[in-house]
This record gives structure tokens, sequence and C-alpha cells, in this order.
């Protein structure tokens, strides 16, 4: 016998918190129209510099439904990544992105796997998915009530900041939705001061054409004119997370 939802919702939030996730919340899994809208948008534009992840399908990533026949939420979780200012990541004068010196995904993965089971043992069909280009994971994370869009494009989590990998379990179970957060940025533009290459245009879109931590795996050299700037950086660039002043 199923769950009344309102019981479901507080045990997937209680397994969550047993498994380590830091954050979970529940969104409802309509396609993200507006999130389509711009990612073809940027494409048109150039911004996203040849990379495919949810550029490639924008019509697939954004709709839950494509990923499971029937969905209706979305049980967003979140897990935390340390920051690099809290572990030494520039031994050696090379530097890798927080959330690349570990598989931090397979733990967020193992998690989700958790909430899935949970809502298999009453009869819902559930399909974790995480880094896989199938959904826009910050968008469902936005809409979960996990954080707001930073300007620097990534989510904010109130009071904690955005050193988290986010990940989704598509179910079609109705769960109550949470609340949206709103916007915390404010007048801040720390972020857009702090991008080594302007990267960071002025209405939060990053342009992937400047970005170092787009620049150091995409194929072919480094543009001479970022050389400079990319100094030791190995992997990744966490300079527009490292100045952001939420969860200081």
């Amino acid at each position: 016998m199923s769950s009344a939802p309102d019981v479901l919702l507080k045990e997937l939030s209680d397994l969550g918190v047993e498994v380590g996730l830091d954050a979970v919340g529940v969104a409802g899994a309509e396609p993200f129209e507006d999130v389509r809208t711009e990612l073809v948008r940027r494409r048109a534009a150039g911004l996203h510099a040849g990379m495919q992840f949810t550029f490639r399908n924008p019509n697939r990533s954004t709709d839950p439904g494509r990923i499971l026949s029937g969905a209706r939420s979305l049980v967003v979780g979140a897990r935390r990544t340390p920051a690099p200012r809290l572990v030494d990541v520039t031994a050696g004068r090379m530097r890798i992105a927080a959330y690349a010196r570990h598989d931090y995904y397979a733990a967020l993965r193992s998690g989700l796997e958790v909430l899935a089971d949970r809502l298999r043992v009453d009869g819902w069909k559930a399909r974790v998915v995480a880094d896989d280009n199938a959904l826009v994971d910050r968008a469902a994370a936005v809409r979960a009530g996990i954080g707001w869009w930073g300007r620097n494009s990534n989510v904010l989590i109130p009071g904690r900041g955005s050193w988290f990998v986010l990940g989704s379990v598509v179910t079609d179970a109705l769960l109550p939705v949470s609340a949206e957060v709103p916007d915390g940025c404010g007048a801040c533009r720390r972020c857009l001061d702090g991008c080594p290459t302007g990267a960071i245009l002025d209405d939060g879109v990053v342009d992937a054409r400047r970005c170092l931590a787009w620049l150091v795996q995409a194929p072919g050299s480094i543009p001479r004119e970022f050389r400079e700037a990319l100094g030791g950086r190995l992997y990744g660039c966490d300079d527009c997370q490292d100045v952001c002043p939420v969860g200081r």
C-alpha cells in the first residue's frame, strides 16, 4: 500500500540526510521551457563554444518526461564538495577544481538510488540522473527550492554557497513540491569582477569561449589571450565560486 504523499516526502527527506545528502527538494516534472529557449539562444549566439552537455539536445535535456514516461515529480539532491580554501589543492602549483578532486557524483548517485529504491517499494517508477546530460540539473535544483540561480550561473544554497554537486530522481509519484528560494545575489558583483577572463556577462550568462573551466577541457590549444590567466590550472576554475560571499 502506497504511503500518503506528505508521509512519503518526509521519509525521503529523512533518508536523504541518512545517506549524506546536504539538501533535498521536490519539483514538478513539467518541461523546462524557458531553459530550453535559453539553451537554444546561447547555442545560436556561440556562447556554448562547441560544448555539448545539455546543449547537445535541449528538447531532451529540458523534458523529464523523456527520461521517464509519465514523470510527475523530481526529487532533487545536493551533496557538498569541499571548497578550495578549506583544502589545499595548490600543491605543486597545479590547481584542480574542487568537484574534480574526488568522484563526488558517485556518492551523490548512491544516495539518490536509496531514495529511488524507497519510491520503488511503493510501486512507483524512479530513475536517477546526475551529471549525464539527460537533465538540466541546476534548473531542477532551482525549481525544487534547493537554491537560487547565482549571477555566476551556479546554484547558490542559502547560507552554504555553491560547493555542491546536483542530481535528481525522476519519478511518476506525485509529491508535494518545495517552495522556490528567492534571489539572494542582490547588487553583488564579486563573481563578475573576480572572473580572470571576464567570462561572466552582466545578465549572469557565462561565455564559454572565455571560461577557463571549459577551455582546459575543450579540444585544441588554449587561446593565447587566456594563457596568462590560466596560470597553474590543470582542470577547471573555481574563482567565481571562491569569491562568492554566500556560505562564507
